[in-house]
């Protein structure tokens, strides 16, 4: 690699032997591998010291391999899900064409089944995107106090493919004729597929990054001689940017093929080959089953959370609007809501955590309150679900169909993930710029806005250049052919990039914020906080339904693209502090929880890791021993 050595990528599996022991010349050592616990996972390594943190270069360890297997199991979900939905809205909206029992139509035709118009098709599609987006927080729920991620993920892979099934029921011979029947039985695998995507979704995050167990800094030597300082927190970025590729991977491919399947085989096609690729879901995760790292249920945390922050905003309210956002987020907010301010009988009996733990609580507030700026981020990403399709259909397309074009998105990710990973990052942290995640958040926003201006801009031109100016989209010419404006659909190329690249700076640091900030038993509940505020986002675009038709698009791209750059802006004053925060936050001390029924999260970590650790050191002591027996011993 160019920016980020070869030997980068390994290192935190080569060195820390060799760094054991090893004088780094320096005396102000923070901590070293003689006063840290052993815990099987951080033992042998050089940990930094407080100059070392500010003058070594930080790279990212390599990433698990069982974290591949986990990625690759949701790009298999992720080509299912798109590539069952992309079809959606013909299979609502359009007739069943003269002649057809699966819904195709060949090459000039339009497929179609259900002929329930556009309102149908746009509230059944909106209510979808909804309810995929609500479930999360039931399945986070059920995840972290009581089944565990890895039993939620397995049960929500059954309901899945329940839902799956009942789509192919809904479009096959035989049933795709009666309307009636196939839109009841349509809607019922809408619903049980958002309940078993929901619960997938906000778990399957989390454990991807799981895998990577390591969270301490450490000191590590490339083989070209330099010291550097690994960095857990980057390498969650990393394994989350190739997970996110992997989610693209997976959504192309799906949507690009089904397509074609339902316009020149059918819908019971393009939704029985979803189906069959969503059946590897379950393979891999039975064949790895024994391999992943897991985390326990952890009880009702979620109770006793909303407990802790009662109890901190106790006596900090007033009449005074002023005074009371200052006592709320005061520096000490959460200090009078610690246990080791209670003693004896004063302490709450539901008070079964430590101090560290409380702050871990603060900080995934912190996480939570992040993502409530979200949703005006997603309204400019939701643009690319509908209007930018709409915009390529008024362009000339050359006989491109205008709803593949939308894959560009995916595609751009696709290409510049790898690019930002590789070359990009480390380039910058080469320079000794750190763009902390509040940083690339602040990007994604602008970003976002970026793409709206452009989009505005494009509408602005196709305007100017149609015959029936403001009125491009009803524009017809005497014999009832649609009439477009000359300009090429690639134009919109500059769109989708500015999108892509957002979703780079945003959607994955919102990913990798909600896995790094939240309580260790509460991953899930936080990813989920995250993923709800794409349902608010929709909730809030229906707002903006009114925009979105001639003549007022440009005002529609233009209001999204004002509120996407005001809100990055705004965003930034907002959480800088928490910017120059990033590494105490990340740092911090794992708390102790204890429900009383489940065994506490770390102590089952430390124990799975002992079992390993003390079988190496006694095959690693073995070995010595027998390789320096004495002659006469032999």
């Amino acid at each position: 690699m160019a920016a980020l050595q070869p030997d980068d990528e390994f290192q935190g599996y080569m060195e820390p032997k060799r760094a054991f022991g090893k004088d780094n010349g320096s005396d102000n050592v923070v901590s070293s591998s003689s006063d840290h616990q052993l815990d099987g996972i951080h033992d042998g390594l050089v940990f930094p010291t407080e100059e070392e943190l500010s003058t070594l270069r930080r790279v990212a360890d390599s990433i698990p391999w069982n974290a591949y297997l986990i990625a690759f199991v949701e790009a298999a979900e992720r080509f299912s899900y798109y590539g069952s939905q992309v079809v959606y809205t013909n299979f609502i909206q359009q007739p069943l064409p003269p002649g057809s029992r699966t819904g195709a139509a060949g090459k000039n035709g339009q497929p179609g089944a259900l002929g329930m118009g556009q309102r149908a098709s746009t509230g059944l599609g909106t209510f979808n995107q909804f309810w995929v987006y609500v479930i999360p927080l039931f399945g986070a729920y059920i995840a972290d106090t009581r089944w565990g991620r890895f039993k939620t993920i397995c049960v929500s892979v059954g309901v899945a493919l329940l839902g799956h099934v009942l789509l192919v029921v809904s479009s096959v011979p035989g049933v795709i004729e009666h309307t009636n029947g196939a839109l009841a039985c349509f809607v019922i695998a809408l619903i049980v597929m958002g309940m078993g995507t929901g619960g997938f979704k906000a778990n399957i995050s989390p454990l991807v990054a799981e895998q990577y167990k390591r969270h301490k800094l450490f000191v590590s030597t490339t083989d070209t001689g330099e010291r550097v300082v690994v960095d857990p927190q980057l390498t969650t970025t990393r394994i989350y940017m190739y997970f996110y590729l992997f989610i693209n991977v997976g959504s192309l491919i799906g949507q690009i093929s089904m397509t074609y399947s339902e316009k020149y085989v059918g819908f019971y096609l393009a939704y029985a080959l979803p189906t069959a690729v969503f059946l590897l879901c379950p393979l891999v995760l039975f064949l790895g089953r024994n391999k992943y790292a897991r985390s326990p249920p952890s009880g009702s945390v979620l109770a006793n959370a909303f407990r802790v922050w009662r109890l901190a905003q106790k006596g900090r309210w007033s009449w005074n609007p002023i005074r009371t956002y200052r006592n709320l987020s005061a520096p000490d907010f959460w200090e009078s809501a610690k246990p080791s301010r209670f003693h004896g009988e004063s302490k709450p009996k539901w008070m079964t955590f430590d101090d560290k733990w409380v702050d871990e609580v603060s900080r995934g507030f912190k996480a939570c309150s992040v993502f409530m700026w979200y949703p005006l981020y997603w309204l400019t990403y939701n643009q690319l679900n509908n209007n930018l399709t709409s915009q390529a259909a008024t362009m000339v397309t050359n006989g491109v169909p205008n709803d593949v074009l939308s894959n560009l998105d995916p595609f751009a990710l696709i290409i510049f993930i790898p690019i930002c990973d590789v070359f990009v990052y480390p380039l910058l942290r080469r320079m000794g710029i750190n763009f902390t995640p509040i940083k690339k958040i602040t990007f994604g926003f602008l970003t976002g806005a970026a793409a709206m201006v452009w989009t505005a801009v494009v509408q602005h031109y196709i305007y100017k250049r149609n015959p029936c100016g403001y009125y491009v989209g009803t524009c017809k010419d005497a014999d009832g052919n649609p009439v477009t404006s000359d300009l090429n659909v690639w134009i919109q190329t500059g769109s989708y990039v500015l999108i892509a690249f957002s979703e780079i700076f945003a959607s994955i640091t919102g990913l990798e914020y909600a896995f790094t900030k939240a309580p260790k038993n509460m991953r899930s509940l936080v990813m989920a906080v995250f993923f709800f505020m794409s349902a608010f986002a929709s909730a809030i675009g229906e707002a903006f339904v009114s925009l979105s038709s001639d003549p007022l698009l440009v005002w529609n791209y233009g209001v999204m693209g004002v509120l996407a750059g005001v809100a990055g802006i705004i965003f930034w004053f907002q959480y800088r502090h928490l910017d120059e925060m990033e590494d105490e936050l990340n740092n911090m001390d794992d708390g102790h929880y204890d429900d009383g029924e489940h065994e506490d999260d770390d102590e089952h970590e430390r124990e799975h890791e002992h079992e390993h650790y003390d079988q190496r050191h006694y095959e690693q002591n073995y070995n010595q021993f027998d390789r320096e027996k004495p002659v006469y011993a032999q």
